[in-house]
């Protein structure tokens, strides 16, 4: 099996935050994990239904020594593998979702929109109390998919959807309140990227080719 040295006990509790609030929302979650040369990525797709449509997380790790790696394993069996002197043991892959195999560009973005963390925030905190207003228990599942679609497609900067924010703040990516953070958005052919101060969150809006990864 592969093991992998991560650059630090700081990057190592990263990369366990990160798999612990994808395990909070999906239990069985699986992610995609890439490494090349001093950097490990994980990417994973959060379980919100109509919220999270098309949307894909990214936490990038700092590797302590160069690896090459590309697999899709269980995100419990990752976060279990992570030790206490910031190593690694990558598990067996799985059978992952369509998702995994239709990951973002890893190159050819350009930068269209930058903006403050807060406004952002502010933005994501306004959807979800509207969505709460507007649905409630037993609903009909067309009408509860109906409402979740109208918010979270709603464009909060250069046709971003409002997933995405709400997909960078619910895992942590966003960061503590701060005046001064701000957030890109970059576009790539049918993707865009939400590129904030802990991970990315990019959006593969529907009809756009995805980029099919192998090894």
């Amino acid at each position: 099996m592969t093991v992998l040295r991560l650059a630090d006990p700081a990057a190592a509790a990263d990369l366990g935050g990160y798999l612990s609030r994808l395990l909070r929302y999906d239990r069985r979650a699986v992610v995609r994990v890439r490494a090349e040369g001093s950097v490990l990525g994980t990417f994973g797709h959060p379980p919100f239904g109509e919220a999270a449509e098309g949307v894909i997380t990214l936490r990038a790790t700092e590797l302590a020594e160069p690896a090459e790696l590309d697999a899709t394993v269980s995100a419990g069996q990752l976060l279990e593998a992570i030790t206490d002197d910031a190593s690694v043991t990558v598990p067996a892959s799985v059978t992952g979702p369509g998702w995994a195999g239709m990951l973002p560009p890893r190159t050819g973005w350009e930068l269209i929109a930058e903006f403050a963390v807060l406004d952002l925030a502010r933005e994501v905190g306004s959807g979800v109390v509207e969505f709460r207003e507007q649905t409630r228990p037993g609903m009909p599942r067309a009408e509860f998919d109906r409402i979740a679609t109208t918010i979270w497609t709603r464009p909060v900067a250069d046709q971003l959807p409002l997933r995405a924010a709400h997909a960078a703040q619910s895992f942590g990516f966003l960061g503590p309140p701060d005046a001064q953070a701000r957030v890109a958005v970059l576009r790539a052919g049918g993707w865009l990227r939400l590129e904030a101060p802990y991970g990315s969150v990019s959006v593969r809006r529907k009809g756009a080719p995805g980029l099919l990864f192998t090894r």
